[in-house]
């Protein structure tokens, strides 16, 4: 099955990119710019079909795919090009793709939690008999996590992870009968109960029938506990907690879902968990897209902000060519960390 599973994962990975793409060229056509080729894949074309001024490609390299805008980085004197835009009009095209991936990301969520009949909820269900946490001052069956040291409870598992990345003293934030309420400096810790075979907080958690509403919240949530793994892994990688040896680019990523289905216990388990994995990348793309950094689409937006703010202050226009200078370099920056880190996937496999 290991063969089904890595050809699934190329699909998703390369559905993923076509959607991004997609996004572009959309937000191009209603924003009337001229585009000279859409692709799906890379690489040599398997098929080609030319419909008024765009060329219509699929390529043989599943893992990419482009939008080719007439005057992407510098100016050819034609009114349609995307250099001849107004600014909201290019930042609307840039952001189309990260959103399409972010939207691709919900719809998959949503799909996945359809069959689900209740959830796990950030809600105190009930205590274990001689926790020391419940009382009229303290924590009462039925509140729900709202906050734990300023972060944002998304999942009931944001619960114990914020609890143990604490020192045992936190300030909370919970939601009890519809009204907010605030426990600072409230002392919490692990501790092994009877009948239990590891320390506990001593609380347990309650469910949520999966009504339309709920689903829909709570794939709302799963997107936003996504984005803070996402902002949680940019951190550590700022702070030198991890290092690009901990990256994984396309290669890892599909052996990675792969991997993720072989584990699973059943087929539609795989399938599952697949998919899920699926909705975080898509998510994870949609984020990462939009950091400010040339040849990245937020870097594009970035970069398009501050030249339009400069030509307000100079009172005249700025060559396109010196932007596209500087996403042509961090083009070539980024496609080198692509192939160390391609490489490194690829001795990762052997290995």
């Amino acid at each position: 099955m290991t063969i089904v599973y890595v050809l699934l994962a190329i699909l998703i990975f390369g559905v993923l990119i076509a959607v991004h793409e997609f996004g572009h060229f959309l937000a191009a056509k209603l924003c009337n710019v001229k585009v000279n080729e859409f692709s799906v894949g890379m690489g040599p074309a398997l098929l080609k079909k030319q419909k008024g001024e765009t060329l219509y490609a699929l390529r043989a390299i599943p893992l990419g795919g482009y939008c080719a805008m007439e005057g992407e980085d510098e100016a050819t004197g034609d009114p349609r090009a995307f250099t001849s835009q107004p600014a909201w009009k290019r930042i609307i095209i840039l952001v189309a793709g990260s959103f399409n991936n972010f939207l691709l990301g919900l719809i998959v969520i949503f799909c996945l939690y359809l069959s689900a009949t209740a959830f796990i909820s950030p809600t105190i269900g009930g205590f274990i008999e001689g926790c020391p946490y419940e009382g009229e001052n303290a924590l009462q069956v039925g509140d729900r996590f709202v906050r734990i040291d300023g972060h944002r409870i998304w999942q009931y598992y944001d619960v114990g992870d914020f609890l143990d990345r604490g020192d045992g003293t936190y300030d909370l934030v919970l939601q009890r009968s519809g009204k907010r309420v605030v426990l600072n400096d409230f002392e919490m810790t692990r501790q092994l109960y009877p009948d239990q075979d590891r320390e506990l907080f001593g609380f347990v958690f309650g469910y949520e029938e999966a009504t339309l509403g709920v689903k829909i919240r709570y794939t709302w949530d799963t997107a936003m506990e996504f984005c803070r793994m996402v902002w949680m892994g940019l951190s550590q990688l700022f702070h030198g907690e991890v290092g690009i040896k901990d990256m994984s680019g396309p290669v890892g990523i599909v052996d990675m879902m792969a991997e993720t289905g072989e584990q699973a216990e059943s087929t539609s388990d795989a399938i599952y968990n697949i998919l899920y994995l699926g909705a975080f990348i898509a998510v994870n793309l949609a984020m990462m897209n939009m950091l400010p950094i040339p040849a990245l689409d937020g870097g594009r937006v970035f970069l398009l902000i501050v030249t339009s703010v400069v030509e307000l202050l100079i009172h005249r226009k700025l060559d396109p060519k010196y932007e596209g200078y500087i996403h042509a370099a961090g083009m070539v920056l980024l496609l080198a960390l692509m192939a160390v880190i391609m490489f490194q996937d690829i001795v990762k496999l052997f290995r």
